[in-house]
C-alpha cells in the first residue's frame, strides 16, 4: 500500500529509514527515534531571509573547498556515534537542518548525508516547540555533531554549541548578537557579519 497520508501512518509504530524512502507524503517530515515528526509549516520571510544571507556567507567560504554546505530540504541520517549502523532498516533519525556542512566525502550518498556533520544550523522559527529543539540538541550531541548554531531571527541571536570531546556533551560556548562578528571554532578563519546575517 502507497504511504501517501500523515494519517495511513500509525503514531505508535516506530519506522525505519527503509520505511521513510517509500512514503509520498505531501508534508515534509522528519524521522526521530523511529517517531515520525511533522515539521513546522513553510518557514516565513524573516527565515528565508536569514538562511540566504547566511548561506550566501557560507557557501563564498566553502566553495572549491573540501567540506560541502548543504540547504534544507537536505536527509541527514543520524545515528549514536557509539554504534557503526549502515542499512537503512536500521536508522531511526533522519533529519532536515536548515544549513549543514560535510568535510568527510565518505558520509555523502545519493540520499544525502549518513552520519554526523561537521556542523549543523538551525533558524528556529515560531512554529519551533520547545520539545522539538531539545530534541534536535540531544540528537545532534549524541550523533556527534562538533559544532551547532541555533539562530533566534525574533532576538537577532545566535547560540553557538560546541561538542565537548571527553564528555561528549555540548558547551554553549558563545551567544553572539546583532552586532557582533561570529565565527564558528570548526572553521576559526570563518568570520560572520550578524549585522549582514540578519538585514532584510
Amino acid at each position: 500500500m502507497k504511504i501517501t497520508q500523515l494519517s495511513q501512518l500509525d503514531s505508535e509504530a516506530t519506522y525505519s529509514y527503509a520505511d521513510y524512502l517509500t512514503w509520498q507524503l505531501d508534508k515534509a517530515v522528519e524521522l526521530i527515534r523511529g517517531k515520525v515528526m511533522l515539521m513546522s509549516p513553510a518557514p516565513n520571510v524573516k527565515h528565508q531571509s536569514i538562511v540566504t544571507n547566511l548561506g550566501g556567507v557560507l557557501y563564498q567560504f566553502f566553495y572549491k573547498k573540501p567540506c560541502k554546505l548543504f540547504y534544507a530540504p537536505f536527509d541527514v541520517r543520524l545515528y549514536d556515534q557509539h554504534k557503526s549502523i549502515k542499512a537503512d532498516q536500521d536508522i531511526y533519525t533522519v533529519v532536515q537542518p536548515d544549513l549543514s556542512v560535510i568535510c568527510d566525502p565518505e558520509k555523502l550518498t545519493e540520499q544525502g548525508c549518513l552520519g554526523a556533520p561537521d556542523w549543523i544550523i538551525e533558524i528556529l522559527s515560531p512554529g519551533n516547540s520547545k520539545k522539538e529543539m531539545q530534541i534536535k540538541y540531544a540528537l545532534y550531541q549524541e550523533s556527534g555533531v562538533k559544532e551547532y548554531w541555533m539562530v533566534y531571527p525574533y532576538e537577532k541571536a545566535v547560540h553557538q554549541f560546541m561538542l565537548d570531546v571527553e564528555t561528549e556533551k555540548y558547551q554553549l560556548i558563545a551567544m553572539f548578537a546583532e552586532e557582533d562578528y561570529a565565527s564558528p571554532q570548526v572553521f576559526s578563519d570563518l568570520k560572520i557579519d550578524l549585522q549582514e546575517v540578519f538585514s532584510e
